[in-house]
Order: structure tokens, then sequence, then C-alpha cells
């Protein structure tokens, strides 16, 4: 795996000084990135992801930063629970946690006329009630510490309506769900951040613009239009981001959605 040099300012070693960090989806696009900003930020990554092989390709990114890889599946409570057990006992503690997971059911992706009744209740499940179910568990832990940090990773598709015309020709889509899904973490990001309030917990939601992923070109041009500066964004762009809402800078933003799209949403 090969990840892009976080943006400058993020590889700041005294930012998140020895914070241990556990990120959730690991070892995926913004996950990966996410990991590699908090070890150069200073911090401990705490990486878990189902996929082995991934993280052990996420491993061989972070060789030389302090960091610890936990294969865990986190679609239900007791394997969230196994992964904050797993991760205490390999760091001592956990300070922080971005939730980055973004499990799909075999039917993800299927145009709104198709969507199957099982496969959306799957989905529904697996992304906004494992958000709740991660929150649970991960503020219940940081109550008991007295204080944490919590970011939860939602999309511009949770706060406005998609760029239908961007799709034009492509076997690509925006699912109705994803929409929704997003559109609910937003919203219990903030509930969560006034239900723990005078606990020294925050909760934060950042909102990432499109992901470089080898999308067709067509696409690529049509979504650049639609933006100011850079167009699709690499997982950096949004991982310095976060490693800023773990950060002490940011003690006085929480229940707040930052949305990082180069203007997309404008």
């Amino acid at each position: 795996m090969t990840m892009p040099e976080p943006p400058l300012g993020a590889s700041d070693g005294s930012l998140l000084a020895g914070r241990r960090v556990l990120i959730s989806g690991g070892a995926g696009r913004i996950g990966a990135a996410t990991a590699l900003a908090v070890a150069r930020a200073g911090g401990i990554p705490l990486v878990a992801d189902l996929d082995p092989a991934a993280l052990e390709r996420v491993g061989e990114c972070l060789a030389g930063w302090p960091h610890h890889r936990i294969v865990a599946d986190l679609r239900g409570a007791a394997g969230i629970q196994a992964c904050l057990d797993a991760a205490l006992a390999a760091a001592g503690g956990v300070e922080a946690a971005v939730h980055a997971a973004y499990p799909r059911s075999a039917g993800w992706g299927a145009c709104f006329e198709q969507l199957s009744e099982v496969h959306l209740a799957e989905d529904l499940q697996a992304q906004l009630g494992g958000a709740i179910l991660f929150s649970q568990c991960l503020l219940r832990h940081f109550a008991a510490c007295g204080g944490g940090d919590l970011i939860h990773v939602a999309s511009i598709q949770g706060v406005a309506a998609p760029k239908f015309h961007h799709y034009a020709g492509t076997a690509m889509g925006s699912p109705v769900e994803y929409a929704a899904i997003k559109a609910g973490v937003i919203a219990i990001s903030r509930w969560l951040a006034k239900y723990h309030r005078d606990q020294g917990i925050r909760v934060n939601c950042v909102s990432p613009g499109g992901i470089l992923d080898q999308q067709p070109a067509g696409f690529l041009e049509r979504y650049r239009a639609d933006c100011t500066n850079i167009g699709m964004l690499e997982g950096a762009d949004v991982a310095a981001t976060i490693v800023f809402l773990l950060s002490e800078g940011a003690r006085a933003i929480n229940g707040q959605n930052l949305i990082v799209d180069d203007g997309w949403t404008l």
C-alpha cells in the first residue's frame, strides 16, 4: 500500500504527544491515511480492520512508528468490545477513537428501484447501527477514564444531494441508503456531544468529499468542475483535519461536522 504524504503541518511530532488513537476501518483509504497522520503527529495509532492482509500493508507504511494492528469485526457490539479490549491490552489505554469503518452488504450500490429489503436492513444496521454501537462502547470507556475524543467519518452525501450528472456514462452511482446513513452519523455525533457534556468528552464528525480511487476520467472531470481548487481528494487531506480535531488546538470544538470537500457543497 502506498499512501500520499500528509499535508504540511501534519508531521508535527508533538501535536498528539503519545495519544493512543483507535481507528476502525484502519486499512481503508481514509483510515490508513489517518493512521499515518496520527503517527507523524506523535500519536500511537491502534489500527483495527477486518482484513488481515490489508492491515499488514498498513503496518509496512507505519514501520518505524509505534503502532498496533488489530484484526476485528466491528459490525456488532461483541466485536467492538473485543476490539477495544485488544487495544487496551496492546497499548495500555485508549484516549481517542476515529470511526472510519465502512462495511457493505452484497447488495451495496444497487440502484434505487432494485434495493433489496434484506440488504438495506443489513447496511443500515452495519453502518449506522455500527456507528451507534461503536460510540456506545468507546464513550463508556472514555466516561470511566475521565474523558476522550471520538470522531465519526460521514460524507458530503449526508449534507447535500448528489450531483447526479457526475455519474453519467459510468457504472457508478450514489446510493440513497448511503445518504441516509451519513446524515444519521452527523446527527448522532451532535446528539452524543450534548449527551456527554461535563464529562471531558468531545464528539465531532468529518464529512469528506470524494476520495480518489481509480474513478473514470469523465467522472473526475465533471466532479472537478464543481469544486474550487483540487477536485477529488486524497485520504491525507481528510486525515489532516481529523488529527487537528484530536489535538488540544480543537478543545473548544464539540458536536460539529467539518466539511472537507474543496468547495463541492458550495
